[in-house]
């Protein structure tokens, strides 16, 4: 695939991880004003840096936008006259609709929203997908890169503020769970390197046995729970703390805050 990334900042430089991990691409064109930004990226293989807009998007077939929401419209309109019939667009910009991309580019164009998270950089992003009407034809080619970094789900634009919070804040989320894991394995006498290890590789198994077995969670529990054992005695206390409750309201905060933003923007 020739694909170019319009914005090569800290979203544009995971996409672009994973992509030359995973040999997702045939030739690679990196944007940024400031070149030295990405230097991590020259020597790679068919892979080009560049300030130039213009030139990745004459030289690509797939163009990922990562540039900041302000910028969006800008770029937007300079490549325009170089966008042809078969460029899919795939932006990765929070609160720009495709509404707004339409009313820059035209309906005719095969628009595409993926909304990743930095995970993409290790090829394990969970990424939602959705688009315009045209899209709609190429969505499967923005399906296959982002499946070739992770996860992806196609769902409807309406939810997309939604799974910017559960999927891209989520990463912050989870970090902050397998923090707190990692303090109380300290507490219990493992240093810290150790308490980390502890945390984050038992964090990927219960994700991974959920992938694996399609269960749901309550079941995997009921597995490693026993009557007046020490597990259910720990979840008790945690769920008497609100451990559930605090999650759910800073997640639904987190979702309140973005749609405030939004509204702002209009």
């Amino acid at each position: 695939m020739k694909i170019a990334i319009i914005g090569t900042g800290n979203l544009g430089k995971s996409i672009a991880r994973g992509l030359i991990t995973t040999n997702a691409i045939t030739t690679l064109y990196l944007t940024k004003r400031n070149t030295d930004d990405i230097l991590e990226f020259d020597g790679f293989k068919n892979v080009t840096l560049t300030s130039d807009n213009l030139l990745a998007v004459q030289n690509s077939d797939i163009l990922i936008f990562a540039v900041q929401p302000s910028h969006l419209e800008k770029v937007l309109k300079e490549i325009l006259p170089l966008l042809a019939i078969n460029h899919v667009i795939i932006s990765t910009v929070t609160g720009f609709n495709i509404s707004k991309i339409e009313a820059v580019i035209g309906t005719d164009q095969f628009i595409i929203r993926a909304m990743p998270n930095t995970a993409i950089a290790v090829g394990k992003s969970m990424t939602c997908i959705c688009s315009n009407v045209k899209g709609e034809k190429r969505i499967k080619v923005a399906e296959a890169i982002f499946n070739r970094l992770g996860h992806s789900l196609i769902i409807p634009e309406s939810q997309m503020q939604a799974a910017t919070v559960v999927c891209a804040s989520g990463v912050a989320f989870w970090m902050r769970l397998i923090r707190a894991s990692t303090q109380a394995a300290i507490q219990l006498g493992f240093d810290a390197k150790e308490a980390q290890q502890l945390a984050m590789y038992t964090s990927e198994g219960a994700a991974s046995l959920l992938i694996a077995n399609g269960q749901h969670p309550e079941e995997e529990i009921d597995l490693v729970t026993t009557p007046k054992g020490c597990t259910i005695e720990g979840l008790n206390e945690m769920e008497h703390k609100g451990l559930s409750s605090s999650l759910i309201h800073g997640m639904v905060a987190s979702y309140n805050k973005i749609s405030t933003i939004k509204t702002e923007q209009l």
